[in-house]
């Protein structure tokens, strides 16, 4: 189990159900998300960005370092960061508000079922995610293979159902156990959205593949 961080109460890590509604932005490649509560309240954002000088040695020497900035309502304050780094073989971190690596997403390697392992800041492996990725149907797992952690899904009976005709619109469900631990929270939001846009081959990222095996 991941001990939470040292850091003040984060509104938007208080909830175990968030709703991620990607933003339509004319003229511009980077993914632009709004986070929403269950009634419909956005509570929070993720917007990519690529910083100049990475920009330039991107077109030099490769994709360059992508990063996705999660903020809070209502002073966008940042709360984490999930971060791309590596040419040839992505290391997708994710980072606290002061900058402190406290996970880390890597695919399966030769696993024809593809997905993702999760680890924490200090290289345990934590977490497992195995399910449809690229259609946003999937399950994190404990590292013995059975207890869940959370979900990512567009099946939605709530009151935004109406939302979910969406292609980029899915929930983000939290386990009952797990309310108190902010970092697992942190690192199941930061692998929705970065299996989204920074992982998949939609995003411009490496796919970890996907199964119908849940």
């Amino acid at each position: 189990m991941l001990t939470p961080p040292t850091l003040k109460e984060r509104p938007v890590l208080e909830r175990n159900t968030l709703v991620v509604k990607q933003k339509t932005k004319l003229f511009s490649s980077r993914a632009s998300f709004e986070i929403l509560d269950e009634t419909g309240t956005v509570v929070g954002t993720a917007e990519q960005s690529t910083t100049p000088l990475a920009k330039l040695l991107g077109t030099l020497m490769g994709p360059p370092a992508t990063q996705i900035e999660f903020r809070e309502k209502p002073d966008d304050s940042l709360v984490f960061t999930v971060r791309r780094r590596g040419l040839l073989l992505k290391k997708v971190e994710v980072l606290d508000s002061q900058g402190a690596v406290i996970g880390l997403y890597k695919a399966k390697k030769f696993s024809l079922a593809g997905g993702f392992h999760v680890y924490d800041g200090a290289g345990k492996h934590v977490a497992e995610i195995r399910g449809k990725l690229l259609k946003s149907e999937y399950t994190f797992f404990q590292p013995d293979g059975k207890t869940e952690m959370g979900k990512v899904s567009k099946k939605w009976a709530g009151a935004m159902k109406e939302m979910f005709t969406s292609a980029d619109t899915y929930a983000v469900q939290i386990a009952p156990q797990l309310a108190d631990q902010p970092t697992v929270k942190m690192l199941i939001l930061g692998a929705a959205v970065a299996i989204d846009s920074l992982m998949s081959t939609k995003g411009g990222g490496s796919s970890g593949g996907e199964s119908d095996n849940e």
